[in-house]
């Protein structure tokens, strides 16, 4: 059989890139691989969770990349060429720099996978390999599509979750997302059946861990539409599921989806805070949130039992350095079950970037810093070095055992999995921020 080599490069600078804590499965391989015909042996390697031999021998050998993981990828890319395999490149970095990939590989598909990676592969099969592959006719549809084949995955060492897509796109486009350009302004759904036919087919993973039917659904908005949303939820609750997923603000003010959320098993939602400061937000596009409901948001949520994962972006325009503060204490005082900050990064194919370059403040081109947790453009009210250290400060306070005590104790989440994953966050900033600025973690670092 032909062999098809299916790579994840690891983002070597990022926080969470390669730490035991924080192994994810990588969904989009496992998506390629479900599309791939049956007379190909496939293998995926993901570097978050194990090593690449670079002397393997492979027919084919296809790489994705985020931007983060661009430059680990064409490193991948120039030495497998270097040995005479045809190497394809793909995913959201590629997508937005074609150009520049097409100096390390035989050719790039632009885009979403489905009804472009069969053509590709005939292609292959008939050396008449093109240079570019992309969608002529807008997005593809997500039905009647393979589902993944998890035992791919059995034994790689990665936490007991399973990822799952019920739709793409978002019509919100905001600033410095690239979403939107990527995957549409429109919501595509999956057809229910198919989705709980997926979730059916799932099998338990092994190991110590007690949570053995957790599912993350990866929809950047799991209510995008209210009513497929409500006929998922629906279905799905006989199921005994531990999901998360991700979530606008809005859904604070529907009882009737918080309610379905809780009777299907909903463990937590990833909210996009963002910001406190309704200048910035509505300078990025995004000012359907209202920070001043923000606790409101958070309490109602665990009302109903649902833990709040909020995010919060440090960096924007109007950020002073007192943004860091104000930021953490909200965070305490909102009793968030946890917390994920990202500093600011113009990523190639949003507005972000475009109007940064313009402006001439992007300062560091090297890929491998746009993880979000390097400065790569000059802050208008503080400086680069101010931010990096208020991120870092910011980190310490928030994962500081006191803060964590505090923010979940007497939530009514679910404790079980919301300490864990604190400690987790705190287990891994405390090795990479110790690494690199010297922090010191003591037992308590919270004032």
């Amino acid at each position: 059989m032909k062999k098809l080599l299916l790579l994840s490069p690891l983002a070597r600078k990022s926080f969470l890139g390669g730490d035991f804590y924080f192994r994810l499965p990588y969904l989009g391989l496992l998506k390629v691989a479900s599309l791939t015909p049956s007379d190909w042996q496939v293998e995926i390697v993901d570097e978050k969770v194990e090593p690449l031999d670079l002397t393997q021998d492979a027919d084919l050998v296809a790489i994705t990349a985020m931007t983060p993981a661009a430059n680990r990828g064409y490193e991948i890319a120039d030495a497998f060429r270097q040995r005479g395999i045809k190497v394809v490149m793909g995913g959201m970095h590629i997508s937005k720099m074609p150009e520049e990939a097409l100096q390390h590989c035989d050719s790039i598909l632009v885009g979403e996978a489905e009804d472009l990676w069969a053509n590709m592969l005939r292609d292959f099969d008939t050396e008449n390999l093109k240079r570019i592959y992309r969608h002529d006719n807008g997005y593809p549809s997500l039905s009647n599509r393979p589902a993944p084949d998890w035992d791919i995955y059995r034994g790689k060492g990665y936490l007991p979750v399973h990822f799952i897509e019920t739709t793409r796109g978002c019509p919100h486009n905001c600033e410095y997302c690239s979403v939107t350009s990527s995957f549409g302004g429109k919501f595509r759904n999956r057809p229910v059946d198919e989705v709980e036919r997926e979730i059916q087919n799932l099998k338990p993973f092994e190991g110590r861990f007690t949570l053995k039917n957790v599912v993350f659904f990866v929809d950047d908005n799991i209510i995008s539409s209210r009513k497929h949303a409500k006929e998922l939820l629906t279905r799905i609750a006989p199921y005994n599921l531990k999901w998360l997923g991700q979530a606008s603000v809005k859904i604070a003010g529907d009882d009737e989806m918080l309610a379905l959320c809780r009777k299907s098993g909903c463990m937590g939602l990833l909210i996009g805070f963002e910001t406190l400061s309704t200048d910035n937000l509505s300078g990025v596009g995004k000012s359907f949130n209202k920070p001043q409901d923000y606790i409101d948001v958070v309490k109602k949520l665990h009302d109903y039992g649902i833990g709040v994962n909020g995010s919060f972006v440090l960096g924007f325009d109007h950020d002073d350095e007192g943004v860091f503060e104000r930021t953490a204490e909200f965070i305490i005082k909102a009793k968030l079950d946890v917390c994920y900050f990202s500093i600011l990064t113009p990523y190639p194919g949003t507005a972000l970037y475009s109007h940064m370059m313009e402006e001439g403040r992007i300062i560091d081109r090297d890929w491998s810093s746009y993880n979000t947790n390097n400065v790569v453009f000059r802050p208008k009210l503080m400086t680069p070095e101010r931010l990096l250290e208020g991120f870092h400060e910011t980190l310490k306070q928030c994962f500081s055992y006191s803060s964590i005590i505090s923010r979940l104790w007497g939530n009514g989440t679910y404790k079980n999995f919301f300490y864990p994953m604190n400690f987790g966050f705190r287990q891994t900033l405390k090795k990479t921020v110790q690494h690199r600025q010297n922090f010191s973690y003591g037992p308590d670092t919270h004032p």
